[in-house]
């Protein structure tokens, strides 16, 4: 029998500590209108984040990670829609089916939201503080001076001189610096879930180390709902306490961190870790995965996603969607895995053999 999420997460929800999902995404999926018709750029995206825990999406580019990450604001924007699913936010319900003023208001006081390049979203006639401030009237913050005077502890602990930058036009500021008060206007209005896509881009390791030290620390203290998106298995290895990994616009893998870095069930989340080179030993052992990830035109229409680029591929995987099925404490889709907890197929071991 096929499980589904629902049951899958159920059957590990005894070995895995954790409270109440702050947000339920059910059933999530996303199109683009083409020349060509509606193209997927996600799937039936099922995931539960939990308040208090910091969960990590990683994929190659163009797996839909982003666009997981705005449908959590329902931001996508045309040509984009999301076609069906639901996102479920403790206090605001169904964010897919909020609009106008409700959907304005919830941006910014219940969802924190750090962009891509978001060193290039300020306005540049503007200081930050000014900006700072309009962001406070705009979401009814009776405490202007308190707010000014958490953005400066904000951006101090992050290694700024916070009056000074509040002062400061962007084109005053490195682009580190930038990529830190986006940071700042993600967290400084007290928002319960916050969404941070690719926080560490274009910074170098020792800042980069000092934005995660910051986020772990402000995440601890507020007890905030946190997903962190990257390419980088470095970053969510550091910060993260759950790990979703998408291809093709499906989650193939999820579970503790540790668990699925440590013991990657799925073929896609090994060929992630293979291809990391070493520190140490011999660096030719790093190996990149055959093939290249599929576009919105070439994602198949049934069967795995993953198929072209699998050493684990069967028959089914021509036909049938693998389902979510646990293993340990994580939920794998991959028909390689056994649909009981613990087992795998004699495929799944012998391709475990040859990518050890």
């Amino acid at each position: 029998m096929i499980m589904t999420f629902e049951k899958a997460r159920d059957a590990q929800a005894s070995e895995t500590p954790q409270g109440a999902p702050g947000v339920r995404v059910r059933g999530l999926s996303v199109v683009y209108r083409t020349a060509a018709g509606e193209l997927p750029a996600i799937s039936g995206i099922d995931l539960d984040l939990v308040p208090g825990s910091i969960t990590g999406v990683v994929g190659e580019s163009g797996s839909g990670k982003s666009t997981l990450a705005l449908s959590l604001l329902n931001a996508v924007q045309p040509p984009g829609r999301i076609s069906a699913g639901s996102v479920e936010i403790d206090g605001l319900g169904d964010v897919v089916k909020l609009g106008g003023e409700d959907l304005r208001r919830a941006r910014g006081r219940h969802i924190g939201y750090v962009f891509q390049a978001a060193q290039n979203s300020l306005n540049p006639l503007k200081t930050v503080g000014k900006q700072l401030l309009d962001l406070g009237r705009s979401h009814d913050v009776a405490d202007l001076r308190g707010l000014l005077a958490d953005a400066r502890d904000l951006l101090g602990r992050m290694g700024m001189d916070g009056a000074r930058v509040l002062d400061s036009h962007q084109h005053e500021l490195s682009g580190g610096m930038r990529q830190r008060v986006g940071i700042m206007f993600a967290l400084v209005l007290n928002a319960h879930l916050v969404v941070l896509d690719e926080p560490t881009t274009a910074l170098d390791m020792i800042t980069q180390a000092t934005i995660l030290r910051i986020v772990r620390e402000v995440h601890a203290e507020r007890g905030l709902t946190t997903l962190v998106i990257t390419h980088d298995l470095g970053v969510v290895a550091e910060i993260a306490d759950r790990l979703a990994v998408m291809y093709g616009g499906c989650l193939v893998e999820q579970g503790p961190t540790r668990q699925v870095l440590g013991a990657p069930r799925h073929p896609y989340t090994r060929g992630l870790l293979r291809a990391i080179p070493r520190l140490v030993g011999d660096v030719e052992e790093a190996r990149a995965l055959p093939g290249r990830p599929p576009t919105l035109d070439t994602i198949p229409a049934r069967g795995c996603v993953f198929r072209k680029r699998c050493v684990l591929r069967m028959e089914v995987c021509e036909t049938d969607e693998p389902r979510p099925i646990p293993y340990g404490n994580s939920i794998v889709a991959c028909h390689a895995v056994g649909e009981n907890p613990g087992t795998e197929t004699a495929g799944a071991r012998r391709g475990g053999e040859e990518q050890a």
